[in-house]
């Protein structure tokens, strides 16, 4: 069962156990100029702060909204000069024209974008933007490893899977137009690798919504097997939308 409140449980681990998003994404962010003091940012969906801790350090007034109870404590331990909310992204009350940027970095798929998208084309100046991203664990472009083999192993041992495909950017963009709130740029994709080791891929794995620890524990067993440290190579995707 695919639990939305999943990494409030591993609150501490979570940030540790997760890649960075790549720094093609972060320039490309930054190409729209709006990472500068004194811009507004709004984090949705912020978890542990991977995406505020940069808008932060840019020197932007960043508000990161969270409504796990722990990540949200971790968020004010980490990043004191944030404003943190603990909320739903669906119950905010954001008053008109305030945000330079709001982003939703691998979260907005949790969201009911019925009622989150009129909420952000309200909060965000006539120049600002919304910005969509999430790195994707897997790149189905890349020769299949052996270790991805025995991921695709135990995916294929389920007898449930997660409903609709979040991590597709072009579902997710037409999403975003469809709302007619919105115009959307075309959708920037990122390919990239990284090496892991055996206790690496048992930290990030477990932290996956749809994977148990079980899972976790063979994944990182597949690793040892393999060495001790696998290469694994995923993608990430961006998307930028405008008011319309």
């Amino acid at each position: 069962m695919v639990d939305p409140m999943h990494f409030d449980g591993m609150a501490d681990a979570y940030g540790a156990a997760r890649p960075p998003y790549p720094d093609a994404l972060w320039r490309d962010v930054r190409a729209s100029g709006l990472l500068r003091p004194g811009r507004r940012a709004l984090d949705l969906g912020a978890g542990s702060g991977e995406a505020t801790r940069v808008l932060g350090a840019a020197g932007m007034e960043v508000t990161a909204v969270e409504p796990g109870a722990n990540l949200a404590a971790v968020l004010a331990r980490r990043l004191p000069e944030v404003t943190v909310v603990r909320s739903r992204a669906e119950e905010l009350s954001l008053a008109p024209a305030t945000f330079d940027l709001v982003v939703a970095a691998t979260a907005i798929h949790w969201m009911d974008l019925d009622v989150v998208l009129p909420l952000v084309r309200r909060a965000l100046k006539p120049d600002g933007r919304l910005m969509v991203w999430r790195n994707v664990f897997g790149d189905a472009e890349a020769p299949v490893t052996p270790f991805r083999r025995a991921v695709q192993a135990i995916v294929a041992r389920r007898t449930t899977t997660r409903p609709g495909n979040a991590e597709d950017a072009d579902a997710a963009a037409q999403r975003i137009a469809d709302s007619g709130l919105f115009a959307v740029d075309p959708v920037h994709r990122y390919r990239w690798s990284i090496e892991l080791t055996e206790e690496q891929i048992r930290a990030l794995f477990a932290t996956f919504s749809d994977w148990t620890q079980e899972e976790a524990g063979e994944a990182a067993s597949a690793a040892a097997a393999l060495g001790g440290a696998v290469t694994e190579h995923y993608t990430s995707w961006l998307i930028v939308a405008r008011p319309a």
